[in-house]
């Protein structure tokens, strides 16, 4: 029975050890591809900039389009009463 025990015991590690090598080799797979992702962002700055558009500013942008519209508007208002209260 030891021998059985020991057997099946083995077969389950074998199988859990792959499983375990594909999650791994996808997440290995996935970083790959996010790297060339990210330089593909970088190599449109860099054309964009050529071009003569303002990066930083663009990055803004697309910061704001992710962002709620109702968030945004909130943050511009609370923004513009601190100028105000500056004198800005």
């Amino acid at each position: 029975m030891e021998d059985i025990t020991e057997n099946q015991a083995s077969d389950n590690y074998r199988v859990t050890a792959g499983e375990l090598r594909q999650f791994i080799e996808r997440f290995e797979r996935l970083e790959a591809e996010k790297k060339d992702i990210a330089e593909q962002q970088k190599e449109v700055m860099a054309e964009a900039k050529a071009r003569g558009y303002d990066t930083k500013v663009m990055r803004k942008v697309i910061a704001l389009r992710k962002r709620d519209k109702d968030d945004i508007a909130e943050e511009e208002a609370v923004l513009e009463m601190y100028k105000e209260a500056l004198g800005m």
